[in-house]
């Protein structure tokens, strides 16, 4: 009975160990890669394969998970450094490397340390851009800066698994000597531009003052021109209507004077007149007029009283 025992015993607990041995290799054989990752697979220490986003599977105790790489963009901040420009100027610059993992098994034996040769390769290539150019042209290049520095990584690491995406300056800081002096440039500049544009108003002020004043004396002048012709013209209206009153008027004394009695009435009216003109002379003045000849003035009198007396005559 006990040695019955003894063999249940026995076989639980060889049972119970292969069951556990069953689970640490199916743990073991069973690897879920998270999306977005791979991980390098050596046998004996040598590159047997590269396992993608899923379930696989390996030979436990052969096979081991030698290196995990992550296929997302990374940025990789690159640290500050002085570089010196083509004139002799130095620059603190530094910035950020935005790189992709695209073929982990060169990843992983490419290079030792595929960040570390990126970061490096980024600033010797970033102090040869520099140096080539002038202080005031790395501040209005950084895109050509940018891109000649994405080459030149990009061509290197090809061999290290690695795809160069893009380099960003962050930061160009040139010594506080040479900030002082380009801020004073900045503000001599910006005085100069202040007093042409001064004198650029003041000029095209005289110059709308000397239009307007231009201007103005046309307009005056054709004001005057026009008033002018206006009383020209009225001018001429109007002596062309007394013309063409008198002329009626003397055809209507021509015609009366045609009847019966017309001359006579015409000898009077002129009589009249003519002493009229003599009583308005002696009025204005003090001094007395006197006609030259008074036998005219008499006879002209006589005339006038016989036309009355016959005019009266003709009446009765």
């Amino acid at each position: 009975m006990f040695d019955f025992l003894y063999y249940v015993s026995d076989g639980l607990v060889a049972a119970v160990i292969l069951l556990v041995l069953a689970v640490i290799f199916a743990a073991k054989a069973v690897k879920v890669i998270p999306q977005q990752n791979a991980w390098v697979i050596e046998r004996f220490g040598k590159f047997n394969k590269v396992l993608n986003p899923g379930l696989n599977f390996i030979i436990p105790f052969i096979d081991r998970v030698a290196y995990k790489h992550s296929l997302k963009e990374v940025p990789l901040d690159t640290p500050s450094q002085i570089c010196i420009t083509r004139d002799n100027t130095q620059l603190s610059v530094d910035g950020v490397l935005f790189f992709q993992v695209t073929d982990p098994q060169r990843a992983s034996y490419g290079t030792s340390n595929y960040l570390l040769a990126i970061t490096q390769l980024a600033q010797t290539t970033l102090r040869s851009v520099i140096g080539r150019m002038e202080l005031d042209k790395t501040f209005e290049e950084r895109d050509v800066i940018n891109n000649q520095v994405v080459a030149a990584i990009d061509e290197a690491a090809l061999n290290w698994g690695v795809k160069v995406l893009r380099y960003e300056i962050k930061d160009l800081t040139p010594p506080a000597v040479i900030l002082q002096a380009m801020q004073q440039q900045i503000t001599a500049e910006r005085q100069k531009r202040a007093v042409i544009a001064e004198s650029e108003g003041k000029k095209q002020e005289q110059i709308n003052l000397a239009d307007g004043a231009r201007d103005a004396a046309i307009a005056k002048s054709e004001g005057e021109k026009q008033s002018e012709i206006n009383v020209a013209e009225g001018r001429a209206q109007a002596t062309l209507t007394i013309a063409k009153a008198t002329a009626a008027a003397i055809t209507q004394i021509a015609e009366a004077s045609r009847g019966d009695g017309g001359l006579t009435a015409v000898n009077l009216k002129v009589a009249e007149r003519y002493i009229d003109a003599f009583s308005n002379l002696a009025k204005q003045g003090n001094t007395l007029i006197v006609p030259n000849n008074l036998g005219d003035l008499s006879g002209m009198v006589a005339s006038v009283m016989k036309t009355i007396e016959g005019t009266k005559s003709a009446k009765a």
